[in-house]
């Protein structure tokens, strides 16, 4: 190798060696987000306890459906393929129904960020939910921020050590409890939790149990915040969905700079300066638990829960200036501001209109559709070969495979009848007619019923072609449905 090519090849090293120092992934850094009191943490608190409540103690509502019907308010019935929400009843036909719920679950997440941004992330999310939680328990053991911190530092005495096994104890237990109660969505509650204990239940049970001990106690214990940053996509989609009338956690940086401890503000103010009322105590940020500082705007790792505008509002009332200096704004009104213009609150616009409408739409259909639906349900197959048979006495005879659905959980007679062809003979194989055109029989509780099905015109009515209808009535409740099909004739189309 020449001098000139060592030389090239040692000026190269360092840079080479500089790429390769850059971490592709930041390394976490602990968060130790301090307790705060206020009205949004109020909210929280309130939200916490009726969501958490609902999902631990749902399973063991009752709710009376009558004989051979579950009596559990909610509960997702795999083996006999029912989903029973207190009233409403969905089978397995029926899961558009579930797809429409997932639209409007969409829409109604669109909506919340139109209006106020992640609003969802701030509240409702279980990662934030159950992650409150935890910070609950790991305050109520280890102390707060400052203790936490200044134990962290500190030696692994058997005060440490008694704390820490305690605290993980509880975690483990409460998302112990949370894949428990998941599973009992699936099952009678009472019943599956005495197997559960006595050790019978299913093996799929104890399986999905620790899957969500193990992740519950992972991301609400360990992950934490890293799940909002890395592992949700949702802070990436909403900032495409959002725009600059949308309420977001703002710091009033208009108001709030410069910043200055309050000794030297009032000094300043005394020389005739210009100050903000951002005393720079950095309270935001240590009850945030995402560790952000939202005095550098709006960032990927705010969730909007509120948190720093209670923890600002408690600094501002304590040295006397106003409440406001954080607080949940639109971008356009920062502007405003910025221009010395009053705030404008823009709620309803196209955007939450349009959401709110389709909402309402969806949600009307569906209830409509729930509303009017029977336990009953027919379907009608013509014979492909041959279309017609004509009999020696020149009647014309059409065959078809005729499918009748009872969704109820008890045998029902249902009458089967021919509509739309005058003086037509309906014949079911294998079941004696009770009239001319219809059929009397039964079905068994959720079940399918197929039929061989014969329908005979008299010479001299049978037409080339002509539109039937098959109508199928619940004799106990007189509920209907109907199935149509054609009658097909000589010089019939096939």
């Amino acid at each position: 190798m020449s001098s000139a090519d060592t030389g090239a090849a040692k000026s190269a090293s360092p840079i080479v060696g500089a790429d390769d120092d850059v971490p592709l992934y930041e390394a976490r850094k602990e968060i130790y987000p301090a307790a705060v009191r206020g009205r949004f943490r109020t909210i929280k608190w309130a939200i916490l306890i009726v969501t958490l409540g609902i999902y631990y103690f749902l399973p063991f509502l009752r709710w009376d459906r009558g004989p051979n019907a579950p009596d559990q308010a909610v509960l997702i019935d795999l083996a006999n393929r029912r989903f029973y929400f207190f009233p409403i009843e969905i089978w397995p036909q029926e899961l558009y129904y579930v797809t429409g719920l997932m639209v409007l679950a969409a829409l109604t997440l669109f909506l919340m960020n139109a209006v106020a941004g992640r609003v969802w992330c701030g509240y409702l999310c279980p990662q934030t939910v159950w992650t409150d939680l935890f910070y609950a328990v790991e305050r109520l053991i280890e102390g707060d921020r400052r203790e936490q911190m200044k134990k962290a530092q500190g030696p692994w005495d058997l005060e440490r050590i008694a704390e820490k096994m305690l605290k993980h104890s509880i975690w483990l237990l409460i998302a112990w409890w949370t894949g428990g109660a998941w599973v009992l969505y699936f099952a009678d509650a009472p019943t599956l939790v005495k197997d559960l204990v006595t050790f019978q239940g299913p093996v799929v049970a104890y399986v999905w149990i620790g899957i969500l001990t193990f992740t519950t106690y992972s991301l609400a214990g360990f992950m934490r915040e890293q799940v909002c940053l890395y592992m949700c996509p949702w802070p990436r989609i909403q900032a495409a969905l959002t725009d600059e009338h949308a309420l977001n956690v703002t710091y009033r940086y208009d108001r709030g700079e410069k910043r200055m401890s309050v000794k030297k503000a009032e000094a300043a103010r005394a020389r005739g300066e210009a100050v903000g009322d951002c005393v720079d105590c950095n309270q935001c940020v240590n009850v945030c638990p995402t560790g952000v500082d939202i005095r550098e705007g709006l960032q990927l790792g705010c969730i909007q829960c509120g948190l720093c505008i209670d923890a600002c509002d408690n600094v501002m009332a304590k040295i006397g200036r106003p409440t406001g200096l954080i607080g949940y704004d639109t971008d356009f009104n920062v502007q405003r501001r910025i221009a010395r213009e009053e705030p404008v609150y823009k709620i309803v616009r196209v955007r939450t209109v349009l959401y709110v409408v389709l909402i309402a739409a969806i949600g009307a259909f569906m209830t409509f559709a729930l509303a009017t639906r029977t336990t009953l349900g027919v379907s009608a197959l013509h014979d492909r070969n041959p279309l017609f048979v004509k009999l020696a006495d020149g009647s014309i005879r059409n065959g078809f495979t005729v499918r009748l659905t009872n969704k109820a959980l008890d045998t029902r007679p249902f009458r089967l009848e021919l509509i739309g062809l005058a003086d037509a003979h309906l014949e079911v194989v294998g079941i004696e007619a009770t009239a001319q055109m219809s059929a009397l029989l039964e079905v068994l509780p959720d079940q399918t019923r197929e039929l061989r099905v014969l329908v005979t015109a008299r010479k001299g009515d049978a037409p080339e072609s002509r539109t039937i209808r098959f109508r199928l009535t619940d004799v106990v409740s007189g509920a209907t449905s109907y199935a149509d099909d054609f009658f097909k004739g000589p010089g019939s189309a096939p």
